[in-house]
């Protein structure tokens, strides 16, 4: 296990080469399992985009973006390229699943320093797409068709269930998974899994999703800073934290990823809401957990 925390690892002014350590582990230990046939899971996770973001050497300076952010990302990209070369070196691409995400959005307040949301609302630290909607790229040449988009809503808690399953395994009885597995979608098998989407922040549910249409049962979008940046939409984007379970704040998010306009009423509302509420699960099951 290797990390700046764990191992107290120094970084100076931005400059480490840190991620050269993770890639250089990460392809060592691939290696190591290809050479002795034993199947492997490595879950290989650079913090260089964290902030303090850092760099090493080989990338110092070399992004457009003009920061360590825009660097890091550079070689956080560099990195997942010599770790899918290794696997088609050793001839094992053929038979392993890489899944590549990231645990939130952009953080917007860091401006140059941290990344972009793009038509997203708000970032890292809010329930609004721009802080829990992610990139989901899988990869399995022969197994998962190239250049495919998928409408499935998937979290990385579905991770779990997915590799279990790849695995031939079971998951253990007498407990709540989260997840659901993938595969199906992503070989192919099926378009999609109708499942909902929980929005947590904290041990309170914020939001439920359930196909195109997302409910805020809360509303929150600062602490000691603004994290919705030069964003702003009224009633949604609230300095407070405020309970709307009683009238959900609805967007219909096929239409309007940036959740800039509320589906305040209508047959519209009403058919929204009657669809989250019948998803199969409601915040009485889940709010606490």
């Amino acid at each position: 296990m290797l990390g700046r925390y764990y191992t107290n690892y120094t970084i100076h002014k931005g400059l480490s080469n840190l991620t050269q350590i993770f890639i250089k582990e990460g392809t060592d230990f691939i290696e190591d399992q290809a050479k002795a046939g034993n199947p492997f899971l490595l879950y290989w996770t650079p913090d260089a985009n964290h902030q303090p973001a850092y760099a090493s050497e080989m990338f110092w300076g070399k992004s457009v973006r003009d920061s360590r952010y825009g660097d890091s990302v550079m070689e956080v990209d560099y990195g997942v390229g010599v770790i899918l070369a290794k696997l088609q070196e050793l001839n094992i691409e053929q038979n392993t699943l890489v899944f590549f995400s990231s645990d939130n959005g952009a953080e917007g307040i860091a401006g140059k320093n941290g990344g972009s949301n793009g038509p997203l609302l708000c970032g890292k630290q809010t329930t609004f797409e721009g802080g829990m909607r992610e990139p989901g790229i899988a990869w399995w040449p022969g197994t998962i068709q190239p250049g495919v988009i998928t409408p499935q809503l998937g979290t990385t808690m579905d991770i779990l269930v997915t590799v279990v399953g790849l695995a031939g395994l079971q998951l253990p009885a007498g407990r709540i998974y989260d997840g659901i597995d993938l595969f199906p979608v992503l070989s192919g098998k099926v378009e999609s899994i109708e499942r909902p989407v929980w929005y947590y922040r904290g041990n309170e549910l914020f939001a439920v999703r359930v196909g195109q249409y997302k409910a805020h049962l809360w509303t929150w979008s600062h602490e000691h800073y603004n994290f919705c940046p030069g964003e702003y939409v009224k009633d949604v984007t609230t300095p407070d934290q405020v309970n709307r379970t009683t009238n959900p704040i609805v967007f219909n998010l096929d239409n309007d990823p940036g959740e800039k306009y509320p589906i305040t009423s209508g047959v519209r509302y009403k058919a929204a809401k009657a669809l989250i509420s019948l998803s199969g699960e409601t915040q009485a099951n889940y709010g606490q957990r």
